[in-house]
């Protein structure tokens, strides 16, 4: 297959809808399991204008939760596994699904849906094609990044949730300026009622307890916490596969009875409510979600400043930045945020504020529909 064969698909694709009719749109995922990625695509089944889109959601692995949340919602969720051999009968198997299926439409999310479905959604002439990079990471090895400027270069957008992962999308995929819309994740703020900040000296966090969240660093800033804030605790919020090793690590650190594992939780905006502000330890993020919802209730942040993170948080009037992978400065600030309860308050309404006019889930979803209509050469009437 070459790209003279991908060029001419789509040059030969079938006419773009009109406003008389829906216009069908595919959501690929890897997964539809949990993560910040899945939850956004249950918002997109939530909030889409149902008027104007018709929309169906694809994932090339496993599906959980997430999926059954957007089939209560009346949108259809299909299990389609790429079992052929080699990446050309992939994309072969890919695009004869999306013959079928007749989308105007293709929305991928994250680099292994991006590489296979952008190539055979253009042999399959699907009229559109957009790209969403949920994250900074790009791969390993030099293919894996040269997949993804191939993609990128046959998709119509590349979409970036933050102005950092859009620097990094036009550096690895050599894009042009014009080629890359950074449109910025949103959370339903609706959900997370703002409350303002507990009167405790205790801190939460919500994460997949993965290497990238870094929380042997937190728990180790929390030891040096507990030297000048005795009464300091910490809650964390998740499950993952560290949660053995970060559990071994607290034992270690004599932290028992200062740090509490509660595992994953249906109640998280409850818990927010019960701590005095944020923190997180991310070695790397793109727009974090749970950081949106914390803000959200009225949670003053500590954070590393990695990724979207300094997008999101304004030092000092909502939180406090610190490098990533050190335990001291995170320490630092950790202590600094407890000697001034009395500031709590403001940042928190002040970052309720942020989370309301710019990381609304609402706008961001009229965003995208903007654009899909934009690419698209529809007048939104």
């Amino acid at each position: 297959m070459s790209t003279t064969e991908i060029t001419e698909a789509s040059q030969t694709a079938t006419p773009v809808a009109t406003p008389s009719r829906k216009l069908r749109v595919c959501h690929l995922s890897l997964t539809l399991c949990t993560g910040g990625l899945e939850r956004l695509l249950v918002d997109f089944a939530r909030f889409y204008n149902s008027d104007q889109f018709e929309l169906e959601f694809v994932a090339l692995g496993e599906t959980g939760a997430p999926a059954e949340d957007i089939q209560k919602l009346g949108c259809p969720v299909i299990q389609f596994p790429l079992s052929a051999p080699g990446k050309l009968g992939r994309i072969r198997q890919l695009q004869e699904f999306f013959k079928e299926k007749n989308y105007d439409l293709l929305h991928t999310h994250n680099a292994y849906p991006h590489f296979y479905g952008t190539l055979a959604g253009r042999l399959a002439g699907i009229p559109a094609i957009v790209q969403t990079r949920h994250g900074r990471r790009f791969g390993n090895t030099f293919n894996e990044r040269l997949q993804f400027a191939l993609a990128s270069r046959l998709a119509d957008r590349v979409i970036p949730v933050s102005d950092d992962t859009g620097n990094r999308c036009r550096e690895v995929g050599w894009l042009s300026q014009n080629k890359v819309t950074r449109i910025w994740n949103g959370i339903d703020v609706d959900r997370f009622a703002f409350s303002g900040p507990a009167a405790q000296m205790r801190a939460i966090t919500v994460s997949r307890l993965s290497p990238e969240k870094d929380l042997a660093t937190l728990l180790k800033a929390v030891r040096l916490v507990k030297e000048t804030i005795p009464e300091f605790e910490l809650m964390i919020v998740g499950d993952g596969p560290e949660r053995k090793k970060l559990e071994q690590i607290t034992a270690a650190l004599h932290l028992e009875s200062r740090v509490r594992f509660l595992g994953e939780r249906n109640d998280v905006p409850d818990l927010l409510t019960q701590a005095g502000f944020y923190v997180s330890s991310s070695l790397t993020e793109g727009i974090s979600l749970t950081l949106l919802e914390a803000m959200s209730v009225g949670l003053p942040i500590v954070a590393t400043s990695v990724g979207g993170n300094p997008e999101i948080v304004q030092q000092p009037d909502t939180g406090l930045l610190v490098p990533s992978a050190n335990a001291a400065l995170l320490s630092d600030a950790i202590c600094e945020m407890c000697s001034q309860p009395d500031k709590w308050l403001g940042m928190g309404q002040a970052a309720r504020e942020r989370v309301e006019q710019h990381f609304n889930v609402r706008s961001m979803i009229k965003d995208y529909e903007d654009l899909y209509h934009q690419i698209l050469n529809l007048q939104i009437k």
